[in-house]
């Protein structure tokens, strides 16, 4: 029987029931079928496996089994391979996003951060010469004042779409993840340009640059992009800085000059290539300040062939930059450590790659840990740990989130008088706020995050859904008074009530063009944003009262 001119029904049934898989993937049954939560990312990657299935499937039978003619046969795969590679030879991937959806770019275009090395390298026309002053409208670290993306203040016009805010500066920026700190009318934040890593301070009212802190140093992975990822520190004046390499940094914020500066890796005899491995997206942790320390992530591998303990933290002396003591046993994640209050003792929380974590400031000694699963180099826990409020009782309960399935949790820490204090869990909700790069705002007895890039508001007594709206892809949110300021991945923020009885978004304006992962900050009424390409200043209007 000669070949048929149709795919039999084999072939017919297998491309068929491939695709039919695809888009079952795609409306979210893969998840009923494992029984438990899939991450969007994951979904996606299935979904092209099955889908290159299908495709291969059908080109086979229909170039050597089929009865179509030869020259249409193999000019069909003559075609399709022409075409990959001229795809291969002419496009690049740009960058990936939060879902690994990739954005291509011509292999001739450079990346945009390459266009500002020059800059870079001039530095600032001019330097600031008076000492910096603080003001109570500061957002002088990673999330500002609170150590979480939340402020009772000012009373901001939610209604963006009808009133929309007024644009004080816009300008091109270099490569990078992370935010805007501000201390007076200075707002500082890192960049790559070229093959450098800098930290640039800028005037907060113009957006006229001040100075720059350059090193030779370039992060850059496909999924992970160009760019530190860190947000600074400032406190009185001194801006702290970890980049995406190790390099960290104390610089006097009135004239740009460097006080001291480590490179973490060469410091701790960290193996930087093996750590480059570990710490697949690049070092994310911004400098906690603790009185007379500045606390930063560690790394690891460490020693020859690796045999000696990565550090979860290590602290140097704020004035000199010598090592006050080093914390042993964890390899980090990319959160950013935190002082916060346990039974009237000082504690720094952070989130490593498989545990959350408290440490005493005094001497970095391990208090009490929690198990939390996770590998920076696949599925990372990115996202802080936060101090409940105090209900009564000794112990103290921390939330903690995150992506890849893993959702959302509630755990209890008894201090008592030696180490390590008990750890129990109190609730767990894979699918709730399955937050993979940002945080989450709490408020009022609940918690407001982008769970898959979808806004999502839970109770704090047990993980429970109040509600679920509003698609944003992988950004952030900043609480303002009782309005959430949702920073979306594709540039827009939008105003939507902080309220746990309904979702309901107010308005939104186009901030940033382009992928936007970085969170914003609020100085006043002066939001600032930033991509890794651009940066822009806006005033929010002032709530209007009835």
């Amino acid at each position: 029987m000669p070949p048929s001119l149709l795919p039999p029904r084999r072939v017919f049934v297998t491309v068929a029931s491939l695709l039919a898989a695809t888009a079952l993937v795609q409306a979210g049954w893969l998840e009923v079928v494992v029984g438990s939560i899939v991450d969007v990312a994951v979904q996606h990657i299935i979904s092209l496996i099955l889908a290159f299935a299908a495709l291969v499937a059908g080109l086979v039978w229909f170039v050597w089994q089929s009865g179509h003619a030869a020259a249409a046969r193999f000019g069909l795969l003559g075609g399709l391979a022409a075409i990959v590679l001229a795809g291969l030879a002419t496009l690049r991937i740009e960058r990936v996003s939060g879902d690994l959806v990739p954005q291509f770019a011509w292999r001739w275009t450079p990346p945009r951060d390459r266009l500002l090395q020059e800059s870079a390298a001039a530095g600032a026309a001019e330097r600031a010469a008076e000492a910096w002053e603080a003001t109570p409208d500061d957002y002088p670290r990673f999330l500002g004042p609170l150590q979480m993306p939340s402020l009772d203040g000012p009373a901001i016009d939610p209604e963006l779409s009808t009133r929309p805010p007024r644009e004080l500066w816009r300008r091109s920026i270099g490569a990078g993840w992370g935010g805007f700190a501000t201390f007076g009318d200075h707002a500082v934040t890192l960049e790559q340009r070229g093959d450098e890593e800098i930290v640039a301070s800028y005037e907060l009212a113009s957006g006229k640059p001040e100075w720059t802190v350059a090193v030779p140093a370039r992060h850059e992975t496909v999924l992970g992009g160009v760019g530190p990822r860190s947000t600074p520190s400032i406190d009185d004046g001194m801006v702290y800085t970890t980049g995406a390499t190790g390099w960290l940094h104390a610089i006097d914020g009135a004239n740009g000059s460097v006080v001291w500066k480590k490179n973490l890796l060469e410091t701790l005899g960290i193996d930087a290539a093996a750590h480059a491995a570990a710490v697949a997206w690049g070092r994310a942790g911004s400098p906690l300040v603790a009185g007379s320390l500045v606390i930063v992530p560690g790394g690891g591998p460490r020693g020859k062939d690796g045999e000696d303990p990565p550090v979860a933290l290590v602290a140097f002396e704020r004035e000199t930059g010598d090592i006050a003591w080093v914390a042993e046993g964890s390899q980090i994640g990319y959160a950013s450590p935190t002082l916060v209050d346990m039974g009237g003792r000082s504690v720094v929380m952070v989130v490593n790659e498989a545990e959350v974590a408290g440490y005493d400031p005094a001497n970095g000694s391990r208090l009490w840990r929690f198990d939390w699963v996770g590998h920076s180099n696949s599925d990372a826990n990115c996202s802080q740990a936060v101090l409940l409020e105090p209900d009564g009782e000794a112990a103290r309960r921390v939330f903690v989130s995150k992506g890849y399935g893993m959702g959302a949790a509630v755990f209890r820490v008894a201090p008592v008088n030696s180490s390590p204090w008990p750890v129990e869990a109190v609730w767990h909700q894979p699918a709730a706020l399955k937050t993979k790069f940002g945080n989450v705002v709490l408020h009022r007895g609940h918690a407001y995050g982008l769970s898959d890039g979808i806004l999502e508001c839970v109770r704090l007594t047990d993980g429970g859904r109040a509600w679920k709206g509003g698609r944003y892809g992988q950004g952030q949110v900043l609480r303002v008074g009782n309005v959430l300021l949702v920073q979306a991945e594709s540039g827009d923020v939008a105003a939507v009530d902080c309220d746990p009885a309904r979702f309901r978004e107010r308005g939104r304006f186009a901030a940033l063009a382009g992928q936007t992962w970085n969170n914003p900050c609020l100085a006043g009424r002066r939001l600032l944003v930033r991509n890794a390409e651009e940066a822009a200043c806006y005033e929010l209007a002032a709530e209007e009262k009835p």
